[in-house]
């Protein structure tokens, strides 16, 4: 979802995963910047214009991750909790903050929007399982992350934090996840 500030309205489009900066050569240097880390993410070369100016959430009604154990990684949901605990302000998407990008092809013209996904330290539900996780803005923050409302810089990197964890809950899933050729709601029952 972006804020587009010609009308005024918040859109919601399609772009594609792994950011290419406007400066890129290529979208080869996407594959590398799927995500971006909050303690850089306004230094870093490859985020810093569009941490200033094109800031975007990303719905998501779930993610995986994968946590090392002895013998193989484990995979894991973490989706939005279903009972007590959720702040009633919190939907039932997390609202990951992300980055946009508009890289324009330098051969045919074809224009390429991309995004990254912003990641932070781990809360209490992530860390037994991986040392990052997505920032989750809260409902109340959209405005100011999308640009819609004034925010320095300094407001925007206090966003970039552990969501509260009682908004998530995380729960052991088949290995089947691994494969693109398991595509159906049974990779989500837990084990």
């Amino acid at each position: 979802m972006r804020f587009n500030p010609q009308d005024g309205l918040r859109h919601l489009d399609p772009l594609h995963w792994g950011l290419v900066p406007i400066w890129a050569k290529d979208t080869s240097i996407g594959n590398k910047l799927t995500n971006a880390r909050a303690e850089s993410v306004a230094e870093k070369p490859s985020f810093r214009e569009s941490f200033a100016k094109r800031r975007c959430i990303i719905p998501a009604d779930g993610f995986y991750e994968w946590q090392k154990t002895a013998g193989a990684k484990q995979p894991y949901a973490i989706v939005p909790s279903s009972a007590g605990g959720t702040p009633s302000n919190q939907p039932p998407l997390f609202a990951f903050a992300g980055l946009w990008e508009r890289w324009k092809h330098p051969a045919t013209g074809e224009i390429l929007r991309s995004f990254a996904i912003i990641t932070t330290s781990p809360n209490t539900v992530m860390a037994p399982i991986h040392d990052r996780m997505p920032v989750i803005l809260d409902a109340g923050d959209w405005g100011r992350w999308l640009g819609e409302e004034a925010a320095s810089q300094d407001d925007l990197l206090g966003l970039l934090k552990p969501a509260p964890a009682d908004i998530m809950r995380a729960y052991p899933i088949s290995p089947r996840v691994n494969s693109p050729k398991f595509d159906d709601e049974s990779i989500l029952t837990p084990l």
